[in-house]
């Protein structure tokens, strides 16, 4: 359970920082920075919650595409995960929107995959 809260942690963070990079990926909120904190927050849980569930299944499928790319194709599965959180997230009425796939969805990936990677490296894994 630790290592899945830190997951949302992590995940919190990097789309914070994403929609604070990406011009294409909006984190909607009021001037309030608790409202800022809550919603990242909840948008983090989303995101850690389909990467643990969704993402797995996803590679699995497309493991041709990603051993013919030379991994690249982890990048669009990435974005592919991102654009789905955006799409969940506002049927939970959270504000987090992705405008366009290709560059908005592949870049704000990249930059969450970035910053995923330091945090993780930063923090304890939560496993004992």
């Amino acid at each position: 359970m630790a290592a899945f809260l830190i997951r949302v942690l992590v995940f919190s963070v990097a789309v914070w920082v994403a929609a604070w990079i990406v011009p294409g990926i909006d984190l909607i909120t009021g001037e309030d920075l608790l409202e800022q904190v809550l919603t990242a927050g909840a948008v983090g849980l989303i995101f850690a919650a389909l990467d643990t569930v969704v993402r797995p299944i996803l590679v699995v499928l497309s493991l041709p595409l990603i051993i013919l790319t030379l991994g690249l194709f982890i990048f669009v599965l990435n974005a592919v995960m991102l654009w789905f959180t955006a799409w969940l997230s506002q049927q939970f009425g959270l504000e987090f929107v992705v405008e366009s796939f290709w560059w908005d969805a592949v870049l704000g990936a990249l930059v969450i995959t970035v910053v995923s990677l330091i945090l993780n490296l930063v923090l304890p894994d939560g496993r004992e």
